[in-house]
């Protein structure tokens, strides 16, 4: 063994002494398709609120062939409270092609795991360790956070140059016969230790290793381009009720929030401007506002209105239905408009 990769057997030590207690590792060996469910959830989602999605997910989902089957309405309300609703739908639309091209079997390979929809080298390098056991890394923010400060490295680890050099640093050390758990081992002291702010040096089992700890820089490292800012819009939002239904959208299937279920809503960079698109869509927008809700997304910022709407004389397409308000709980509302829905109807049930 070599001084480079001398710290591989403490992280695994230390991994098999603290390993976190979650729901997709409970089966050994590992099922590919609980490591690409969990491991899709968890971009972009904090694990502890994974946990209660991935139970759930299995439960009415507990395979492959059970996913394919699915309607994308059902997959999509599922997953309602998650975010990112791509990540379903492509989940969903992998699944139909492991059942086409595969017969329900999960392949093995990384060029055709890769392949699938929605999945990356990250999610590919995730499952072939953990469930096939290929030595091939699964570099995600917690890896490439670990390894800048563990290496030194000063390149900015989300260019394309920061992510190569510790793409193949992780490639020579990761081991042959456990190249799993030091994946996970990684993810686990990127969630718990080696934190982005201020980390946990002292508890740290690769501190005696780390040169941005013994060159005391772990406030400098990892290096990473800021993000761009996010785009502000004032949103209105029509709250309009006829005889125990409610007026809905339907969003478009490309875009932000694709598919999913909304009151109606319109964007403009001020607020009287969306509201003149409320109203030229809609009719008259009353001068109750019943509730105000500031959204973040990835890149917008939605500083959110609701009004109580008059009843239009007509609607502007088939996107625009009355749906029974008895009914809500059965279809996949976007995050807005079930915050909105729970505040101004708290008897009806919005989740099934």
């Amino acid at each position: 063994m070599t001084v480079e990769n001398e710290w591989v057997p403490a992280l695994l030590h230390w991994f098999d002494e603290t390993k976190r207690d979650l729901p997709w590792r409970a089966n050994h060996p590992r099922d590919p398709y609980h490591v690409w469910v969990s491991e899709i959830m968890l971009q972009q989602t904090r694990t502890e609120t994974v946990k209660d999605y991935y139970v759930r997910w299995m439960a009415a989902f507990p395979t492959v062939s059970a996913l394919a089957q699915a309607s994308e309405e059902e997959v999509l309300k599922l997953w309602q409270g998650l975010g990112y609703y791509s990540r379903a739908r492509n989940l969903h639309k992998a699944a139909r092609e492991i059942v086409l091209q595969y017969h329900g079997i999960f392949p093995d390979t990384l060029e055709a795991v890769r392949a699938l929809p929605g999945i990356g080298d990250y999610t590919a390098g995730a499952i072939l360790s953990m469930a096939f056991g290929h030595a091939v890394p699964a570099v995600d923010g917690n890896l490439l956070r670990v390894m800048a400060r563990l290496f030194g490295i000063s390149d900015d680890i989300l260019s394309l140059k920061g992510k190569r050099i510790i793409g193949r640093i992780a490639q020579t050390v990761i081991p042959q016969d456990r190249p799993g758990d030091f994946n996970e081992a990684l993810m686990d002291l990127g969630a718990t230790i080696c934190i982005p702010r201020v980390p946990r040096c002292g508890s740290c089992p690769l501190k005696d290793f780390c040169t941005a700890f013994l060159e005391n820089r772990t406030s400098e490292l990892p290096v990473r381009k800021k993000k761009k800012v996010p785009t502000i819009y004032e949103v209105t939002s029509l709250f309009i009720r006829k005889q125990g239904a409610l007026l809905l959208h339907k969003r478009p299937e490309t875009g932000l929030l694709a598919s999913l279920w909304e009151l109606p809503t319109f964007l403009g960079k001020t607020e009287k401007e969306s509201r003149k698109e409320a109203e030229r869509m809609l009719g008259t927008v009353e001068g109750k506002i019943i509730w105000t809700h500031r959204h973040v997304f990835t890149h917008q910022i939605w500083q959110m209105t609701v009004y109580l709407g008059t009843i239009p004389c007509s609607l502007p397409d088939p996107s625009y239905v009355w749906v029974d308000e008895g009914t809500l709980g059965t279809l996949p509302l976007c995050g807005p408009a079930e915050k909105c829905l729970a505040a101004c109807l708290p008897g009806v049930i919005l989740t099934r």
